[in-house]
């Protein structure tokens, strides 16, 4: 493992001694950033139970209580009720916030997109996508790598999922999702307490006309393609739930799954290419080391240049580590429980939240720092399989897990291989947790040639 003293520690938002009173999170920084504000007692401790009212949140860090909600308990832990009434109007009855048999159906209907053969074979269009990108970048300056990381993923997805419409890869499109991505994170609080949020913020109104984009958008998208659908993904999940459900329920399961897919497709894989760009350029020795494998692979198949990438594997997953694509995520019990010792009560939530368990000290070595030989071959062995959650756990594990994990492998290979990148002199990176966790107001770096 690297000399602790040598280890770049890249950018986290301060942590006070103690976490502040529940309601402090309406108001400040806590209410617009999920990830701000945490004490560092929160990376210490095992469980944290709060009192919000007359609700009961419980925040568990130990991975024997995440395992039991994820995955040996899973059917006593749902999406919470106040979760889906805030994500419904932008997702519907998608996968996303479905449970039981209309959860099961559709992961039936989408999981073959994503299986490893399906997957491989789109590996040449996300190289395409990611040396198109690049056209645009000077041989030598300044870039913003997260609008850059954003217009190639959105590309891809535009282009695997939906024949490349165009209606999908505007500049107009991107606000809007981003609007309405920020919106939804922003409401979280108001919807613990069953409150709509009113629209007499300018946050708000962009949030719900970005809402309202995406779902005209995509049902126009879906309504065009009939229930034959096409030929790409949403053609085969068009054909694939008209055969399940009755056709008006089917083409609304379809606006919903796209939005859902188009969402998580293209948003949480922009954000680690950006995050581990940030941290190559923070650790040149793993750039270098990281651009060598990059080079002797880059020139074959497209369609296994994945699976000959160990190190940039290993970055990729402490990527994920350090800034996971969703800072949290939710689920309430149906009854009562334990989890590693603490009773939980039908009805409680329990938050989840991997920004705080992949930075927890009594599960990792110097947990700030940026270290990829965490992740080296052996080291699996020592790690408890519910401390590293980027893509969730248990039966309801991420099904583009995959598709995002090639596509974030193919593209940082063809931009390493073409570019160096350095961190910006003076430029101070901040996060912004919402639903997913981004580089607030982007990310610049500095490209030259190699």
């Amino acid at each position: 493992m690297t000399d602790s003293a040598t280890r770049f520690v890249p950018a986290h938002p301060p942590r006070p001694e103690t976490f502040g009173p529940w309601w402090s999170g309406f108001f400040g920084e806590r209410a617009r950033n999920s990830v701000a504000g945490w004490s560092k007692l929160a990376f210490e401790q095992w469980h944290v139970r709060r009192r919000m009212m007359r609700l009961v949140i419980h925040f568990p860090r130990h991975p024997d209580a995440v395992e039991r909600v994820l995955l040996t308990n899973a059917a006593n832990y749902q999406k919470p009720r106040i979760i889906k009434k805030l994500l419904m109007p932008m997702l519907g009855r998608g996968l996303l916030t479905a449970d039981g048999e209309l959860w099961r159906s559709q992961r039936k209907v989408v999981a073959p997109s994503f299986a490893p053969g399906a997957v491989a074979r789109l590996a040449g269009t996300m190289a395409g996508a990611a040396e198109r990108q690049m056209a645009d970048w000077p041989t030598s300056g300044r870039i913003d790598i997260a609008h850059a990381a954003t217009e190639t993923t959105m590309r891809i997805i535009a282009d695997a999922l939906f024949s490349d419409d165009a209606r999908l890869t505007t500049a107009e499109a991107s606000r809007h999702i981003t609007a309405a991505l920020e919106a939804a994170g922003a409401a979280r609080l108001s919807a613990l307490f069953g409150l709509n949020p009113l629209p007499i913020t300018r946050s708000v109104r962009v949030g719900q006309r970005g809402r309202r984009y995406l779902r005209e958008t995509l049902t126009s998208i879906v309504r065009e393609r009939g229930p034959e659908g096409g030929d790409d993904f949403l053609g085969g999940m068009i054909r694939d739930l008209n055969a399940r459900f009755p056709p008006a329920e089917a083409t609304m399961l379809a606006i919903d799954n796209a939005a859902t897919f188009y969402l998580a497709g293209h948003e949480t894989t922009a954000n680690a290419l950006a995050w581990a760009i940030y941290l190559l350029a923070g650790d040149q020795r793993a750039q270098d080391r990281a651009r060598n494998e990059a080079l002797a692979a880059v020139a074959g198949d497209p369609a296994t240049l994945a699976d000959r990438l160990p190190y940039l594997r290993q970055v990729l997953d402490e990527t994920l580590r350090l800034y996971p694509p969703a800072p949290r995520f939710d689920r309430e019990a149906v009854a009562a429980d334990m989890l590693h010792g603490e009773p939980v009560g039908p009805g409680d939530l329990v938050s989840i939240w991997p920004w705080l368990i992949h930075r927890h000290r009594q599960l990792w070595d110097d947990a700030d720092a940026f270290d990829p030989e965490r992740f080296a071959p052996g080291r699996e062995a020592a790690r408890h399989r519910f401390q590293y959650i980027p893509f969730g756990a248990g039966p309801r594990t991420c099904v583009g897990a995959r598709f995002a994990i090639v596509e974030a492998l193919v593209i940082l290979t063809h931009w390493l291989s073409a570019r160096r990148f350095a961190l910006v002199e003076g430029h101070t990176v901040e996060l912004h947790g919402s639903v997913t966790l981004r580089p607030k107001g982007g990310l610049p770096v500095m490209v030259s040639a190699i």
